[in-house]
């Protein structure tokens, strides 16, 4: 029995269950298939047999499931709702303590979704950085560009990273945000190239990539109603945009 579970509850999602259970090494469930016992009582009794799930369903469906079965933060197993279609990857058990955060992004960079984060820790880190690099750059290439571009902000101020799909598997990248236990957020080429520039196009990069700019439009879509407070800056073949979030008025009140 592996360690992170899929659940399905309809047979329309099996695609997408299959794609999970291949990209996260997870075991797959399709209650319909245990024509002994109902879905519930399946997904019940297996609940504790596995550190993490994913439960490809509506939230509302997830939280019946899960109606009496938490009990602490510190043993519950990690769970993530995702629809299904993949839009969102919403962290509802076990956040920090059993990794769902974490698992959400998992979940998005293997499918598209957003991971919708809603610990407090993460909402109180205002800044987002883009990422772009040439491929074969060192985890310490990066964190020195990253130090540059921050300036006096500090890496404990940091959410997450964004970074252009084809960057996903870039070592270096990896082994940065492993090392700062940052979460990874891989936006589309398609949602790059559908978003209005703001700086300075770049020729190789549409050359390359087939888009105007990875780091800005990378860390502007993941923080959607950040401003951008350091434009592109470049150091050995790495670039980093800031974006922070601004508390709105209602927020302040």
């Amino acid at each position: 029995m592996k360690p992170i579970a899929v659940w399905l509850t309809r047979r329309d999602a099996l695609p997408l269950g299959h794609r999970l259970a291949a990209g996260l090494d997870a075991d797959l469930y399709q209650p319909w298939l245990n024509a002994g016992e109902t879905p519930r009582e399946l997904f019940r009794r297996q609940f504790r047999l596995h550190r993490q799930w994913v439960m490809v369903t509506a939230a509302g469906i997830a939280a019946r499931y899960l109606d009496g079965l938490p009990e602490s933060k510190h043993q519950d197993p990690a769970v993530v709702v995702l629809d299904e279609a993949a839009r969102f990857a919403i962290p509802l058990l076990s956040g920090h303590e059993g990794g769902a955060n974490a698992l959400a992004y998992a979940v998005a960079r293997l499918t598209g979704a957003t991971p919708a984060v809603t610990t407090a820790t993460e909402a109180l880190r205002p800044l987002t950085l883009g990422i772009g690099c040439r491929r074969g750059k060192t985890a310490d290439a990066i964190e020195q560009a990253v130090t540059s571009a921050l300036g006096h902000r500090t890496l404990a101020e940091v959410r997450e990273i964004a970074t252009i799909d084809l960057k996903a598997d870039e070592a270096g990248l990896l082994e940065f945000c492993t090392r700062h236990q940052l979460p990874l957020r891989v936006i589309a080429r398609a949602d790059i190239a559908a978003r209005a520039w703001l700086g300075q196009p770049s020729a190789w990069v549409q050359q390359q990539v087939g888009v105007d700019g990875v780091c800005e439009p990378c860390a502007l879509i993941a923080s959607p109603r950040g401003q951008l407070i350091v434009p592109k800056t470049a150091l050995d073949g790495v670039t980093v945009a800031v974006v922070e979030d601004r508390m709105t008025q209602l927020e302040q009140d």
